[in-house]
């Protein structure tokens, strides 16, 4: 290259380059200035108040300081949106959308980026996003080991945890086959809810990982002809397992609220949740007694990451990424993880944030019946989301009645 052409040529690189931070900073500007006076549709499980609760603050927040409102769609089922929103595409509805964002993780991602249902890659434009927690959380950048490409922006951590009642249960069983035994023994004190269940699943899911000697294969798609002899072992333990269920297993709890009530009752001695401090807040509500307690099993339980997405069709796009920018702010994100909130665990990283900013996490409370970090040990991630349509549907041909 002649001298004089490269000169120019490094002269426009840095004038791109000094440029490009303010250009980006007036794009995400734009956005927020969009957004106001839009509603977003949020589409999400309505089926916890404390959630619930906090989704009322969020949306009051953004109400406030960005002037948009937030309406809680509240569900039963996330994957009866994702068909509204497939209907749609398919009638040709491709704006004007029923949903501009919604709670969404595993299969019904993978369903919503097969069929082109979300909007092309956004989360890189929010400015909170680039303080998650990428390098140490995996789960938010694959989810259910599918890649997220910037199309649905992390909202929280889960882990499987099971919660026990200590004036009953001295010590409990730290595995699947411990498990087994302690059924055997308190006959009628454990349960799991039905699948298609979300807690229900987990727990079939938790046992296969604990059961599968390779599991090399459960993160790839599923192999529908090597599928009886991969999950062998887990019908074996369920069919050994579910006599001595509660009622004998001729009826399963449709919930995990359900189970929250039975392990009160004393129905049962174990439940499981997917959030480590909902122990802790039934404590404090008065749902469960102080004598409950958390655990894992000690070579580790299941774990994700839970998002937030925009449908290709959304009629607030706009709002809905500011919505979707706040829910990732650390105050948002310390007010969720606060166990009197909701107690549900941060995806940020704490070294990309301000001393300020991380006082907000040090000094949250921590409930009698949570664990720390530490204690919760290793997180097994999720198989690829085709096991979980497969899995369930050979659970009911066996045990459906």
């Amino acid at each position: 290259m002649p001298a004089v052409l490269r000169i120019v040529f490094v002269a426009i690189f840095f004038v791109i380059f000094q440029t490009a931070p303010s250009r980006a900073e007036d794009t995400w500007q734009e956005i927020v200035a969009t957004a106001q006076g839009q509603t977003v549709y949020f589409n999400g499980w309505g089926g916890s108040e404390v959630i619930n609760e906090y989704i009322r603050w969020a949306s009051a927040e953004a109400k406030t300081r960005y002037g948009i409102a937030v309406k809680h769609v509240k569900v039963s089922d996330i994957g009866d949106v994702v068909s509204r929103i497939l209907a749609e595409k398919r009638a040709g509805r491709t704006s004007g959308g029923s949903v501009d964002l919604l709670w969404i993780n595993g299969e019904n991602f993978q369903a919503m980026k097969t069929n082109g249902l979300l909007l092309p890659p956004y989360t890189q434009r929010f400015p909170n996003f680039q303080l998650v927690d990428f390098e140490n959380k995996p789960s938010t950048r694959y989810d259910f080991t599918v890649e997220v490409d910037n199309q649905e922006s992390p909202w929280g951590m889960a882990q499987l945890v099971f919660i026990y009642d200590s004036g009953v249960v001295a010590d409990p069983p730290q595995s699947i086959p411990e498990l087994l035994d302690f059924c055997k023994r308190n006959s009628g004190r454990f349960t799991y809810p039905a699948p298609p269940d979300f807690y229900g699943t987990t727990f079939i899911k938790q046992a296969l990982l604990e059961l599968t000697a390779d599991r090399e294969p459960l993160y790839r798609p599923v192999d529908l002809e090597r599928f009886q002899d991969i999950t062998r072992p887990l019908w074996d333990f369920l069919d050994e397992l579910h006599p001595y269920l509660w009622r004998s297993g001729r009826l399963q709890p449709k919930s995990a609220p359900e189970m929250k009530r039975l392990l009160g009752d004393r129905e049962i001695f174990i439940s499981l949740s997917f959030n480590p401090a909902e122990a802790s807040n039934a404590i404090t509500t008065g749902e469960l007694p102080d004598t409950v307690r958390t655990y894992v099993h000690r070579d580790g339980t299941i774990g994700n990451t839970h998002f937030v997405a925009i449908p290709f069709n959304a009629s607030a796009p706009e709002a809905a990424m500011v919505f979707a920018n706040f829910l990732l702010s650390p105050e948002a994100q310390a007010r969720k993880s606060d166990p009197t909130v909701w107690g549900d665990p941060t995806v940020l990283s704490m070294a990309k944030l301000s001393i300020e900013e991380r006082r907000l996490f040090e000094n949250l409370p921590r409930g009698i019946a949570t664990l720390t970090a530490e204690q919760l040990g290793t997180v097994i991630l999720e198989p690829h989301p085709s096991w979980v349509s497969a899995v369930e549907k050979e659970w009911l041909n066996r045990y459906a009645r």
